[in-house]
């Protein structure tokens, strides 16, 4: 039989200790640990200091920043900056009313974005509090073959209650990522994924004054369950930018006139997702391979984020207003939706519904003229499930969930409130047409004679 049918999810290992701040140095010269076990330290153990948060980047660069996420601290340790990541079981929320029992890093998914800069010697140590082994894989990222992550080819994986520690020299700067590398299809589908971003030690091309990082995933969650499917190849039913769905994604906030670049990540499972800003053009400057030279950039208003790659764009917003960001495969704006039903658009359903409220009074059969009224109906949805009911907007309801999410562009982003709408100046919005400017502009709706050039 496949591996598949032998699937068993359970429960979450005891945790072990974790690792004291005086085995943070307790590495063999060069970087290599023998096999997955440090060495014990020789001579004094070195000081242990935090990195404060304005340092992770290099001078004249903006720290990152991840809506719903957080940075991975550092410590410096004769001169080598330690951080330290929890694999463990965690209970994380979409969106509200929607939350699933996943596996993630310390306490979240994705777990947290590593920022360090190009020449950094990072040493990141891993405590596995899962039922299973682990590895971390570091996407992208050129280190030595042992320092790899590859269960099996590269290292022993990290039984649970261990820890192992990884130690390399970033050469090379990026937009990269980390993921599990052992069970995979399970681990990756749980949400054991995260963002590594790695500054230049000198800036390329223009100074940004904002920096995002999104991660986008795609989870197949039953409605009322409690686990997501790894199992599941085609149809995924909770689309998520940072793990989060609308309207449960933090926006990003962000002044006109300023350089903005938003670094996005896809660590699958299976589907491309071509990212579509509206009231902007940008232009996309760099992979996980690296930077793309200017005269490679060109302007786009979409970028396709391929399984296993980052994209980084980069742009200057001129409109003020609240934006849409979206994955524009129009079912990955959608939550928890059913596509085994048939579409019922056109349908005369009146004899139907006469016949079904003989048994059931309150009846109706919905859909038969377009999905999107079924968004402005508060009915009553089976308990932790998020079916495509829309979020209350400044207008209507905003029909749209899943891998969503709004960039809100203001004069002044300080004074802003994040959670607000933009007020729009007067005669600035899309409204019902006037009949005389119709008439003198030739628009004739009541006969369907429409003015052809």
């Amino acid at each position: 039989m496949f591996r598949r049918s032998f699937l068993r999810i359970g429960s979450v290992a005891a945790g072990a200790a974790l690792t004291c701040a005086g085995e943070a140095d307790a590495q063999h010269p060069g970087g290599h640990a023998s096999h997955g076990k440090p060495a014990p330290p020789s001579g004094p153990v070195p000081p242990s200091t935090p990195v404060a948060r304005s340092e992770f980047a290099a001078p004249g660069q903006v720290a990152v920043v991840t809506p719903d996420g957080v940075t991975l601290p550092w410590r410096l340790v004769g001169g080598v900056k330690v951080g330290h990541l929890v694999a463990e079981e965690i209970e994380h929320v979409f969106a509200p009313g929607l939350s699933a029992t996943a596996w993630g890093y310390n306490g979240r998914t994705p777990g947290p974005t590593i920022e360090a800069v190009e020449g950094d010697r990072v040493r990141l140590y891993v405590t596995n509090r899962l039922p299973e082994p682990t590895s971390v894989h570091w996407h992208g990222v050129v280190v030595p073959n042992g320092m790899d992550g590859v269960s099996g080819l590269t290292q022993r994986p990290i039984p649970p209650g261990e820890t192992f520690v990884y130690e390399f020299t970033l050469r090379r700067a990026g937009t990269f990522m980390y993921h599990s590398h052992f069970d995979e299809m399970v681990q990756i589908a749980f949400g054991m994924v995260g963002m590594f971003v790695v500054h230049p030690r000198r800036p390329l091309g223009p100074p940004v004054d904002r920096d995002f990082v999104l991660m986008t995933h795609e989870w197949r969650l039953e409605v009322g369950a409690r686990r997501p499917n790894p199992i599941e190849m085609t149809d995924f039913n909770v689309l998520t930018f940072n793990s989060k769905a609308f309207p449960g994604t933090q926006p990003m906030l962000v002044a006109r006139g300023e350089r903005v670049r938003l670094r996005l990540g896809n660590l699958g499972p299976m589907d491309h997702h071509p990212i579509h800003i509206h009231g902007v053009s940008f232009k996309t400057t760099g992979t996980d391979g690296g930077f793309i030279p200017p005269g490679a950039q060109v302007p786009e208003s979409t970028v396709l984020v391929p399984v296993g790659s980052t994209r980084v764009i980069e742009f200057v917003p001129d409109e003020p207003g609240d934006w849409i960001v979206h994955c524009h495969m129009t079912h990955h704006m959608m939550t928890q939706m059913g596509h085994n039903i048939h579409s019922m658009v056109g349908a005369d359903t009146k004899n139907l519904d006469e016949r079904m409220r003989r048994v059931a009074p309150a009846y109706m059969t919905m859909g038969t003229t377009g999905m999107g009224a079924m968004t402005e109906m508060n009915m009553p949805v089976p308990p932790n499930s998020l079916p495509m009911r829309g979020t209350p907007g400044p207008f209507s309801t905003i029909d749209m969930g899943g891998m969503v999410t709004i960039l809100k562009v203001r004069e002044r982003p300080s004074e802003a409130d994040i959670t607000g709408y933009y007020e729009h100046p007067p005669g600035t919005v899309a409204g019902q047409a006037d009949a005389a400017q119709m008439a003198a502009d030739g628009v004739d709706v009541g006969t369907g004679n429409h003015h052809r050039s």
